[in-house]
């Protein structure tokens, strides 16, 4: 599970400092191997008939610092209360959509 924001049309994710086994993520070899990332976020209830889905799909790149890596950690930031005292550090994975999919349970 991860924290997003959108910079823009550009699709953005951080390192933060949650608990990990590792330093050397997965998610960021992929990203650095392919050069191309998905998301999908979806939402839950017990009522199935307002579940649904978004998968966005493109081209993606890793950022450690600059002025992209400050505005995606500025607007998780503002969309998440929990980074207002303890903003991400890490790096930020950036997903340029080219493809976004989507479902929904009830039209």
């Amino acid at each position: 599970m991860v924290t997003f924001a959108l910079v823009g049309a550009t699709v953005v994710t951080a390192i933060d400092h949650k608990p990990k086994s590792t330093d050397r993520l997965q998610r960021l070899a992929n990203v650095e191997a392919n050069r191309r990332a998905s998301l999908l976020v979806d939402h839950y209830e017990e009522d199935w008939s307002r579940l649904w889905w978004v998968r966005i799909e493109g081209p993606a790149s890793i950022h450690h610092d600059g002025e992209f890596h400050a505005d995606a950690i500025e607007g998780l930031v503002d969309k998440y209360p929990q980074y207002a005292d303890r903003p991400p550090q890490g790096a930020v994975i950036a997903i340029a959509q080219d493809l976004v999919t989507s479902w929904v349970s009830t039209p």
